[in-house]
């Protein structure tokens, strides 16, 4: 048996030509153009690249970009006082503070001084809190896009086992969440997780954000099991993810390649959540 491919970009396209009709939609109706700040503070080359991509498909899809540059050395209140200007310009109604920082700022400190309101990446403890009771919240955009990619590809989660692999704040604690909302039983695995294969051999969906290359292998997967791999590590100048890409697909019944799985799914839900920010100021 040899999977199918989840094509997380494609699904991206269809998603974010939804949202640039319902800016269009919410602009001629209110007068209102929503939009989005992102912060990068330093010049790591990873974070410049996503930066770009989020400038460029934030005006693609009819919203407002603003984009703040800031040396690494910038001082942690310096970079506060930035937040706190966006949290009061109407114009904004996103703010995103491009992780990771410099040593000498503290990411909580700086998520915190967020205003939930315009937490699009969903990091705030306001928004992780409504988001474990149940209420209303922004979701964090990497969750929100593996949800909308098995929503997307009709995978049945109610009464399923779901295996997380990961217990990050971003990605494996809030997936695990949301597959519960969908009813579906989680297990969340971890580095001091016994015998880690028995476990995903059970999952009939499996997520895997672990930061480690090809970490999970064809053996430690069920026949049949939806695969999401959201690791995106560099070997040898290839993307390649947590999963070991050639034997899973011979055994899982559908998974995400990397890249063109969960990564192209990210951006479009920060879109998503921008204009939900827009819609409820």
């Amino acid at each position: 048996m040899t999977a199918a491919i989840i094509d997380g970009k494609a699904i991206s396209n269809l998603l974010r030509k939804e949202i640039a009709r319902e800016v269009e939609e919410f602009r001629a109706e209110t007068g209102i153009t929503p939009g989005l700040a992102v912060i990068l503070v330093g010049d790591d080359p990873a974070s410049q690249t996503y930066v770009r991509n989020k400038e460029r498909s934030t005006v693609k899809v009819g919203m407002y970009s603003e984009v703040h540059r800031l040396p690494a050395e910038t001082s942690q209140q310096d970079l506060l006082n930035l937040v706190n200007e966006l949290n009061n310009d109407p114009k904004i109604h996103g703010i995103l503070v491009q992780l990771p920082l410099p040593r000498h700022i503290d990411e909580n400190t700086v998520i915190e001084a967020i205003a939930p309101g315009k937490d699009v990446d969903g990091f705030h403890a306001v928004n992780a809190g409504r988001l474990l009771i149940g209420q209303e919240s922004f979701l964090p955009c990497t969750p929100y896009g593996i949800m909308e990619l098995l929503k997307h590809e009709q995978v049945e989660l109610k009464g399923k086992h779901a295996v997380v692999v990961g217990r990050s704040n971003i990605v494996g604690k809030p997936v695990a969440l949301l597959l519960l909302r969908e009813h579906a039983t989680v297990t969340i695995c971890h580095s001091r997780t016994a015998d880690l294969g028995a476990m995903t051999r059970q999952a009939d969906v499996l997520v895997v954000a672990v930061g480690k290359p090809n970490f999970i292998t064809g053996d430690m997967i069920k026949p049949g099991a939806v695969v999401i791999d959201v690791g995106i590590n560099r070997v040898d100048d290839q993307l390649v993810g947590d999963v070991e890409f050639a034997s899973a697909k011979e055994v899982a019944g559908k998974i995400t390649p990397v890249p063109g799985g969960v990564g192209p799914m990210t951006i479009t839900m920060l879109l998503k959540n921008t204009l939900l920010a827009a819609k409820r100021c």
